[in-house]
């Protein structure tokens, strides 16, 4: 019996194509490359990246989905800009969200799963001590604890919502200001004391904790607003990083 054919259609190509140049835009904007509120030309990234305007176009859809590009009348598609209250709002989902996560992670969460989110923070542990508590690990995807955790939950539509619709912008927030000061040791601490309460299946405790570790970014956000109520700017938001970007680790 001749074996069945697995050459990829024509629109199988093209949907790997366009799955592929969305996790590069994903990066560009993340990284900065491609800067917050910039315009979002389609001739100049359809040259810059060698592909035709419809993958293209399939790309900036799914980035529109994630939040990360908007569409502004008379201007067109351009890169999100974060603004504080934004970001408010953004941590007011998280920390509940992310509650949830926690407490359900702690019921479903394998052996083997506690171990690798244990190996993950002793590799954290470590690279702090090498770095003399400067500076936390550079995380995303499977290396983010949050996310472990996240995926742990074995809640699709949570792992929906927070990986897949807010977790990019967090990124782009974190590595854009990754350079400020930060408190690495304190989010390192409770991240463990929050591994502590899954290892013990203490649903309770677990979400407590991981409320209080989100909550404590957003009142800074909180504070910097308050003491710049008018100031919506880049410089603002590095200004509130300084105080909470442990939390953001």
């Amino acid at each position: 019996m001749p074996e069945l054919s697995q050459a990829k259609s024509p629109n199988d190509k093209q949907s790997l194509l366009s799955q592929n140049l969305s996790d590069t835009l994903i990066e560009a904007i993340v990284s900065g490359q491609i800067a917050q509120g910039k315009k979002i030309s389609e001739p100049e990234l359809a040259r810059h990246y060698g592909v035709s305007r419809g993958p293209l176009r399939e790309a900036i859809l799914k980035l529109q989905g994630m939040g990360l590009v908007e569409r502004v009348p008379h201007v067109g598609a351009r890169v999100v800009q974060l603004n504080q209250q934004q970001l408010l709002d953004i941590y007011s989902v998280r920390e509940a969200l992310e509650g949830m996560a926690c407490r359900l992670a702690a019921s479903q969460l394998s052996t083997e799963q506690l171990n690798e989110l244990k190996a993950l923070l002793e590799h954290h542990q470590s690279y702090l001590q090498q770095h003399q508590g400067k500076a936390y690990f550079e995380q995303q995807g499977d290396f983010d604890f949050h996310y472990l955790i996240i995926k742990g939950s074995a809640n699709q539509r949570l792992v929906n919502l927070l990986c897949d619709e807010l977790y990019h912008l967090l990124r782009m927030y974190r590595y854009q200001a990754s350079k400020q000061v930060s408190r690495p040791e304190r989010a390192l601490q409770e991240h463990w004391a929050i591994w502590h309460a899954l290892a013990d299946r203490d649903g309770e405790l677990a979400e407590m904790l991981m409320r209080r570790h989100i909550a404590r970014a957003r009142k800074a956000i909180e504070q910097q607003h308050l003491t710049n109520p008018t100031d919506q700017s880049q410089e603002a938001i590095t200004s509130a990083t300084q105080i909470i970007q442990g939390v953001n680790e």
